[in-house]
């Protein structure tokens, strides 16, 4: 077993990991931030693969475009919401 074997069982275990911890998590902002790092890892695992063009658009479309836009639209829902509940 060489240690690119070894890094990439532990990535894969660390994918899985995030991954429920993003379905399972309370907040939405939490479930958003571990997307975001189940993204950025999977990066990872697409460079040990050997397939870069894969990687450089997972790093700019999924951790980057994806991120941000749930970011911001968690935010403005938050505000209109808030702006909704003191007009009633």
């Amino acid at each position: 077993m060489t240690l690119i074997s070894i890094v990439e069982i532990f990535i894969t275990v660390l994918l899985v990991v995030l991954a429920f911890l993003a379905i399972n998590s309370k907040s939405l902002i939490k479930s958003v931030m571990f997307l975001s790092a189940l993204s950025m890892l999977s990066v990872i695992g697409f460079v040990l693969m050997k397939a870069p063009d894969v990687a450089v658009t997972e790093a700019v479309i999924g951790s980057g475009l994806v991120t941000s836009l749930f970011v911001f639209t968690l935010l403005s829902v938050k505000k209109v919401g808030a702006k909704a509940w003191k007009t009633f």
